[in-house]
């Protein structure tokens, strides 16, 4: 399963009232450099795209899923999440968000999967509001596994 990218050493919970939304990127994407999934140059050209495009990662309510073409600091597909317990404002306050998805992709087909099933998820309204309640790295893991 695809989100089985989301794991305990992907998925992280951090009270948000200190970030904006550049650091919140950096942050949700900390695990994939980490692992060697993604450079740093990956990193900042998702934010990068967000000054260039504007909030457009705004996927739904409180949701945004960071990205940027596959590039070669890229190393394999990958996906993170930072959930901060307090709204950080995507770009302006028309757009709060408190899960930070962030996708790795090598090409342009090899991520489908892990969208198709993130989607799953977030289509769900009672597992998204699960989500956006969660206090804990545990309880994340817990709803995404259904």
């Amino acid at each position: 399963m695809a989100l089985d990218l989301l794991t305990k050493k992907t998925v992280q919970v951090q009270d948000g009232n200190d970030l904006d939304w550049q650091t919140a990127i950096k942050t949700a994407a900390q695990p994939l450099v980490d692992n060697g999934t993604v450079g740093d140059d990956y990193v900042q050209a998702m934010i990068d795209v967000v000054e260039k495009q504007g909030p457009y990662i705004n996927i739904g309510p409180e949701i945004a899923l960071a990205h940027s073409r596959p590039r070669a600091s890229v190393k394999r597909v990958g996906l993170s999440l930072l959930k901060t317990n307090s709204e950080v404002n995507l770009v302006t306050k028309d757009h709060p968000v408190k899960l930070w998805f962030v996708l790795a992709a090598t090409d342009s087909n090899s991520h489908l999967g892990v969208i198709q099933q993130l989607s799953q998820v977030l289509m769900d309204s009672d597992r998204t509001k699960k989500l956006l309640a969660a206090t804990s790295t545990d309880e994340i893991l817990d709803v995404l596994k259904g």
